[in-house]
């Protein structure tokens, strides 16, 4: 992924288009540190751009004093600049990033610099200054900071491929790395229009689909986002309203919903036709910084900003772009530079920002909870998953529960945004079994692509006698939605049976002490003269044969505990392939349950 150059190079990656563009390094560099330089370098920009060149980087959040000076700013000693860009030849279409050879990279764990309660009390200073009226809405952020070892474009694929937006950039400057995984459009210049996507208003994703419809729906509703939203729309009409044709300010779009890998996200869109005097210094000069990343009033906001904020932002919450001449796709693009880390090799310490809008309705709790959920990028692995679905095929019946294992594939697949199309899919399977007689496994994965792959095989008959279960001592996370979706992400469950050779299934736990489920099958425990399974609540895959006894009333759901385990009038295990098995539980381990604890497995599952 990192190019055999000697310089500055960059990568601009849109998975929403499937395109990426690769800058070379730059013929010419053009940046400052000093506050006074920022326009004259912007016109620089735009000149060379207009003779021909194109041209890469990035404006910081502390540039602002030198487009307008009542803004508050400035350059920090330690700090990238406060403008940097280079200037190149137009930049090669290459593919863009995937899953595959993703660099070594090592992060110690990404600590905040406030705690929740220095956190709470910022907000609390905000409501107070918004009950003086000195502001309507004022956007709070948080650095967290971690240190890394190995290549940095490697936190660049971790964050690109979690987020999976249009605007991803990656921009390696020799000393400073910056890997952004912006979802947000600042501004998008193609011929003599101006379009701006301010984003504000989040919630995380559900587990589920169902969970997920409700997050929804509730931020669609949720008059608090709706407003904050409002609020900078305003602000953005406003300001493009200084560089517009008069009556030329449009919203095209308001509260539009866009998903994400770990948040819902509540957009609009606002755009203007510019006048032929506005070059690239005047466009910034009128927008930056975004009004989502500062609040409304501009100047007020930013200003409260600087007194709470204990650091500076620096290319956080800044604007990363391409500015390209004229006759190429468009003029310039930027993007609000969130989701964004900034690597300094000569330390290896690296720092992300994240925060969000305080409104006077904002609940500190909530506020952080939406804070970390922004955050949650920074542990996503670098894999490429698969959907699973793994069918029995008989002679005499074909394939068993075929529409219920359709069925829970399509719902997979909209949860992760997965292409997918349920009749071909059908016709894969039935392809696949064509010329066999015996009975048959078949296991069908699904790639982001709508790419299927089959694998047959024979189904052998199970072994004689109930399943031997134990359970493991390592506690998953019933929040993860990897336990409600079927993947080619085993890693959790194969680790759990490797260290029990002793038995031929593994039964989880949860960090409350619950059963979930087995290794490789749901998992049912007679009590009462009745048979129950645990609630997907608890952290378990909503089996085909599971979903199947569920609605014939054979089972039913409650949570369990591992002591129900012993006191079961009977155990038993299912799944669609093997249908309905006796289990039994081998002896205790020596080593004494633990639950609730922060551990690598549980991390894994999630």
């Amino acid at each position: 992924m990192t190019p055999a150059v000697d310089g500055p190079w960059a990568r601009f990656d849109d998975l929403d288009r499937g395109e990426a563009l690769l800058c070379l390094p730059p013929h010419r560099v053009l940046t400052t540190t000093r506050t006074d330089e920022v326009a004259g370098i912007l016109q620089q920009v735009h000149d060379e751009t207009a003779a021909g060149s194109w041209a890469y980087g990035f404006v910081s959040y502390e540039a602002a004093p030198g487009l307008d000076p009542q803004l508050p700013g400035g350059w920090t000693p330690g700090q990238p600049p406060l403008v940097w860009f280079g200037l190149c030849a137009e930049p090669a279409r290459v593919d863009p990033l995937t899953g595959a050879g993703v660099p070594p990279l090592q992060t110690a764990p990404w600590r905040p610099d406030w705690t929740a309660a220095a956190h709470a009390r910022a907000v609390g200073v905000v409501r107070e200054r918004i009950a003086a009226g000195e502001t309507y809405q004022c956007n709070l952020t948080d650095r967290l900071r971690s240190t890394v070892t190995g290549d940095p474009a490697a936190l660049y694929h971790r964050l690109a491929l979690a987020q999976r937006g249009a605007h991803n950039a990656h921009l390696d400057l020799g000393r400073y790395v910056v890997a952004s995984a912006s979802p947000e459009l600042f501004f998008e210049w193609v011929g003599d229009r101006v379009r701006t996507r301010p984003m504000k208003g989040t919630a995380p994703r559900g587990r589920t689909t169902a969970e997920d419809e409700v997050q929804r729906r509730a931020l669609r509703a949720s008059s608090k986002e709706q407003a904050e939203n409002v609020m900078i729309v305003d602000l953005l009409r406003n300001d493009l309203g200084r560089v517009a044709e008069v009556g030329s300010v449009t919203v095209d779009e308001l509260f539009a919903l866009e998903r994400y890998p770990t948040v819902w996200q509540l957009t609009s869109q606002v755009s203007a036709r510019i006048r032929p005097d506005v070059g690239l210094p005047e466009l910034f000069a009128a927008l930056f910084p975004c009004g989502s990343v500062t609040g409304a009033p501009k100047q007020r906001s930013m200003e409260l900003i600087r007194e709470l904020e204990p650091t500076p932002r620096g290319v956080y919450c800044g604007a990363i772009g391409l500015v390209a001449p004229p006759g190429a796709p468009f003029r310039a693009r930027f993007s609000v530079a969130i989701r964004t880390a900034v690597v300094d090799r000569a330390s290896g310490a690296a720092v992300y920002g994240a925060g969000g809008g305080i409104t006077w309705g904002s609940d500190a709790g909530r506020e952080r909870a939406e804070l970390l959920a922004k955050a949650a990028v920074l542990g996503h692995e670098v894999t490429e998953h698969q959907l699973l679905e793994t069918l029995a095929w008989l002679p005499s019946e074909g394939f068993r529960h075929l529409d219920r294992h359709l069925a829970r594939l399509a719902d997979s697949a909209r949860y992760f945004g997965f292409r997918s199309d349920r009749d071909a899919t059908a016709a894969r399977l039935r392809d696949a079994v064509a010329d066999r007689t015996a009975p048959t496994r078949v296991r069908l994965a699904l790639h982001r692509s709508g790419e299927l792959e089959v694998e047959v095989r024979d189904l052998l008959p199970a072994g004689p006698g109930p399943v031997r279960l134990v359970v493991d001592h390592e506690p998953v996370d019933p929040a993860s939605p990897w336990l409600q979706h079927k993947t080619t992400r085993r890693d959790p469950y194969r680790l759990r049976a490797l260290r029990h050779p002793e038995a031929d299934d593994v039964v989880l736990v949860n960090q409350r002490g619950e059963l979930t489920e087995t290794t490789i099958a749901n998992l049912a425990v007679r009590l009462d003269g009745r048979w129950w399974t645990p609630p997907t609540s608890s952290g378990c895959l909503p089996g085909v044969e599971r979903g199947r006894l569920l609605d014939l009333g054979r089972l039913h759901e409650r949570v369990l505990h591992v002591d129900d385990l012993a006191a079961a009038e009977e155990l038993a295990v299912l799944s669609s392939l093997r249908g309905w098995r006796p289990a039994q539980l081998l002896p205790r381990p020596r080593r004494p349950l633990r639950y609730g604890a922060d551990r690598e497995a549980s991390r894994a599952a999630g």
